[in-house]
C-alpha cells in the first residue's frame, strides 16, 4: 500500500509528505524539559504547513521555549496555502517571497483558554516586527 503511494507521488511529482502532528506530539512529550529556554528553528516550505511548527507553536509557553523560528524559501509550490500571506505585516502581497518568521511570547490573543495557531495568526497580523522578507531565498545554506 505504502509502496504504491510513493510510486504515484513520485510520477505525479507531487511528494510533498509531512510528519503527522500526532506523531510528533507522542514522541516531543517526553523532551519537555530539554526545550526550555532554547531556540527552535524550523527549516520550511510554509510554517503553516509544517506540523513541526504547528506543535512548537501551540506549546511555545508549555514548552517554555526562547524563540521560535521558521523560514519559506522562495519557489516553494505550497507557501501560502494555510494562512493568506498578504493579511501579515511586513510582507509585500506576493505570497511567494520567502520570508522569516520569529516568535518571542505568544499570548492567548482570543481568550479561549489556549494558544494555538489562530493565536499565531493575530500575533502576526498585528505586529509587523514578527515577519521579515528575506533576501537571499530562504535557503538553509545562505547566511540569512
Amino acid at each position: 500500500m505504502a509502496t504504491k503511494l510513493f510510486d504515484n507521488a513520485k510520477k505525479s511529482k507531487k511528494d510533498e509528505f509531512y510528519t503527522q502532528l500526532n506523531d510528533i506530539e507522542k514522541e516531543l512529550k517526553h523532551y519537555k524539559e530539554q526545550f526550555k529556554n532554547k531556540v527552535i528553528y524550523c527549516n520550511c516550505d510554509d510554517p503553516f504547513e509544517s506540523n513541526f511548527f504547528r506543535f512548537f507553536a501551540a506549546n511555545f509557553n508549555n514548552f517554555r521555549l526562547k524563540k521560535l523560528i521558521a523560514t519559506s524559501y522562495s519557489g516553494s509550490p505550497i507557501v501560502g496555502g494555510q494562512l493568506p500571506l498578504f493579511d501579515i505585516k511586513g510582507l509585500k502581497t506576493n505570497s511567494k517571497e520567502p520570508f522569516k518568521l520569529e516568535i518571542n511570547k505568544i499570548e492567548d490573543s482570543n481568550n479561549d483558554g489556549s494558544i494555538d495557531l489562530s493565536d499565531v495568526e493575530w500575533l502576526l497580523k498585528h505586529d509587523e516586527n514578527i515577519v521579515t522578507p528575506l533576501k537571499q531565498g530562504g535557503d538553509f545554506r545562505s547566511n540569512e
